[in-house]
């Protein structure tokens, strides 16, 4: 089989750890496999990086930012090639660059736009282990980037569709995914497999295991991920196409975003076209609106409410403001003490009474739902952020996912 492990920021903390990753490199070469490594820079060594061009201005130039951030990934890529080189195997490190990572020209958040896997085959071929520095690449002008938050992760899942390997596992400081987070509920049991759409769910959702974007291209590129921890030997997670999973479970977990604000806007004037100026001026804000309910007109006005990331409040805020001098609307609410809880699972599809049960689960712990939205494969519930883990740990227990 050929591998494609990606290892980050913590498991690559100091020597002691990329000694830790060589031995498991070493090891999984030992059973047969071909080995291609992804790297992030050692923990705390992109901050440092930062905190140093902003020493000399609070706006350091962007392709400055990239060439200089870059740099962490490639020192871990070549001190673990350097380690696995001493235990006597074969290792080659790689930039970006040279493993033929070609993005756009979006500095500090590139896309990966194409991979020539040429340089990297070829010393796959010649029997080395190829570690190449993750989260980066170069535009068409030659130019280094990066890939934004999570970027190895993305840099490890193109790199295994562009080599069309037959794994892509990623090494973190969890062992896999959870029914649910087990600091709010101990019983939460490991998931074995779990379908691309349900993880991108319970990733959008506040789940942190894995970021969209990676689970994303992978679902793309038909790469099988592996989440698993670099610290034991545990099996972790696959993340597969759902048709790989025999028995479809009918919830597969529970997620909790705390990071949500509500905004409620009364008297809003019921002509066409207003929720498109509102909703329009909020995009140009950069709001990121999650979500929408209206209720009914009458009297020529109705009501409209909506949900946004915490950190965004105060610019939608900024935006329903202009809109009562405007009189378009006449008041708006703010609620930043509340929380979206959500269930997750591609057994609703062929499933009903999954929604009753949520319903009356919540009916039972007296927690008032706010707001509801659904989807084939999730339905989300806006409540009091006070009630926010006694929801999760009754979800779980309602559907038995501690079973």
């Amino acid at each position: 089989m050929l591998i494609v492990q990606k290892y980050g920021g913590t498991s690559v903390g100091d020597l002691d750890r990329i000694q830790n990753v060589a031995n498991r490199v070493a090891k999984t070469v030992q059973e047969g496999h071909q080995v291609v490594v992804v790297v992030s820079a050692m923990s705390g060594e992109t901050n440092k990086l930062i905190a140093y061009a902003e020493h000399y201005t609070s706006t350091p130039a962007r392709d400055e930012v990239d060439m200089l951030l870059s740099s962490g990934e490639r020192v871990t890529a070549a001190l673990l090639s350097i380690a696995l080189n001493a235990m006597g195997y074969k290792a080659l490190s790689m930039s970006g660059r040279a493993a033929g990572i070609v993005t756009d020209a979006v500095h500090t958040k590139a896309r990966i736009e194409h991979i020539d896997p040429s340089g990297m085959r070829s010393a796959i071929d010649e029997g080395k282990i190829v570690v190449i520095a993750g989260f980066q690449g170069v535009n068409e002008s030659g130019r280094v980037t990066t890939l934004g938050r999570g970027g190895s992760d993305l840099s490890a899942v193109a790199v295994a569709g562009a080599l069309q390997a037959d794994l892509c596992e990623i090494y973190t400081d969890v062992d896999g995914v959870y029914t649910t987070d087990p600091r709010i509920e101990p019983k939460a049991k490991k998931i074995d497999r779990i379908s691309y759409d349900e993880m991108l769910e319970l990733a959008s959702l506040g789940a942190k295991v894995l970021q969209n974007r990676s689970v994303e291209l992978a679902k793309k590129l038909n790469v099988n991920l592996v989440t698993r921890s670099s610290f034991s030997d545990a099996e972790g997670t696959l993340i597969t196409k759902e048709e790989n999973i025999m028995e479809q479970p009918l919830v597969s977990g529970i997620a909790l975003d705390k990071n949500q604000a509500r905004i409620s806007m009364r008297g809003v004037a019921d002509r066409p076209g207003i929720a498109s100026d509102i909703f329009g001026a909020l995009a140009s804000a950069n709001v990121n609106v999650d979500m929408i309910i209206q209720t009914v007109g009458q009297d020529g006005t109705t009501n409209l409410g909506f949900t946004v990331p915490k950190t965004e409040l105060g610019d939608a805020k900024a935006v329903t403001d202009r809109f009562i001098e405007k009189n378009d609307i006449s008041a708006a609410e703010c609620d930043d003490s509340i929380c979206k809880v959500s269930i997750v699972g591609v057994g609703m599809k062929s499933h009903t009474g999954v929604a009753a049960k949520a319903f009356k689960t919540m009916a039972s712990e007296n927690i008032n739902i706010m707001m509801i939205s659904t989807s084939e494969i999730k339905i989300s519930m806006v409540i009091q952020e006070k009630y926010a883990e006694l929801a999760v740990r009754s979800l779980h227990g309602a559907y038995r996912l501690d079973q």
